[in-house]
């Protein structure tokens, strides 16, 4: 008689480990990747995306470069003895069932499947070529914020009425206390970038539930929000090239996030990934099937 087959849960191993980073009080959504890069794939140059960008960003390479083993293997290199990998997360898409007379026809499911990456640091006898500098700034983090907003679509107004910041979904409008008023010119866009990512679920953009329903403060959802919102200000923030230095990260902050976070352990992936929708959005980047997707399918490392 066969052995059965464990299980792997991978929503629950990604959640343990930022939830182990939390008690160390990392928050590793605001580990920005400014100087190491973006985190790519090496040889297809494709640019990780959703959780897996500051998964890999926090882990604090020099550069972020990445490769499965068997491209390792394949341009002559060797991973060093002892050296771990990191795990990626991608959906899969499940073959679609047919359905069976008097059954409506169901959208295609997907079930999230993951597999291994090496950092270029991690590895010996890649070739020379593969020794790539570091990324320079063309412009200044400032113009950089500037262009950002200037380039969304549909960007709502931005008011500086009152000293508060908040969105208002439903006069559609972006409340911002006057630049002066925050420490550092970096703060203020932080906080504008928070607010932008709120507005993109608006029913005029991406209708995005926990925006485009009345959720009360406190409740799930609401949580849920306040994190996609974070998640996607980290990643303008490192886009732009900026560091905020005065994040909010009492204890009490990071608790709640372990809380909601143990409370349902998809919450991270959904929550990375309306943050990676958002911040696609607002950087009017057009959606499209990600090669990366295809290619970890073909990649996928099981254990």
């Amino acid at each position: 008689m066969n052995a059965p087959t464990q299980t792997i849960d991978v929503y629950q191993i990604i959640t343990n480990r930022i939830v182990e980073q939390l008690e160390q009080q990392v928050v590793p959504w605001r580990k920005p990747w400014t100087e190491a890069g973006h985190p790519q794939n090496l040889l297809t140059k494709l640019p990780y995306r959703g959780i897996n960008t500051w998964m890999l960003a926090s882990l604090g390479y020099a550069q972020n470069y990445f490769l499965t083993m068997k491209q390792v293997n394949a341009v002559g290199g060797s991973v060093r003895k002892g050296e771990k990998g990191h795990l990626l997360v991608f959906w899969k898409k499940l073959p679609e069932e047919q359905p069976k007379d008097g059954q409506e026809e169901q959208r295609p499911k997907s079930v999230l499947r993951y597999y291994y990456v090496f950092n270029i640091a991690q590895c010996d006898h890649l070739p020379e070529v593969f020794s790539i500098p570091y990324p320079v700034h063309s412009i200044s983090q400032i113009g950089a914020c500037e262009e950002i907003i200037e380039r969304m679509p549909n960007c709502p107004v931005i008011k500086h009425g009152k000293n508060a910041a908040y969105y208002d979904p439903t006069k559609d409008y972006i409340n911002m206390p006057k630049q002066g008023s925050f420490a550092t010119s970096e703060s203020y866009y932080c906080t504008l970038f928070h607010e932008l990512i709120h507005c993109t679920g608006h029913q005029s953009r991406l209708n995005r539930k926990e925006i485009a329903e009345t959720n009360k403060y406190g409740s799930e959802k609401y949580g849920i929000e306040e994190l996609t919102a974070e998640i996607g200000a980290c990643y303008l923030n490192s886009i732009a090239g900026i560091v905020n230095k005065e994040f909010d990260n009492s204890v009490a902050y990071i608790k709640g996030w372990i809380d909601l976070l143990n409370n349902d352990k998809r919450v991270i992936v959904y929550a990375s990934g309306q943050a990676q929708k958002a911040t696609d959005y607002i950087l009017n980047i057009q959606p499209y099937q990600k090669a990366e997707e295809s290619f970890a399918e073909q990649e996928t490392e099981t254990q």
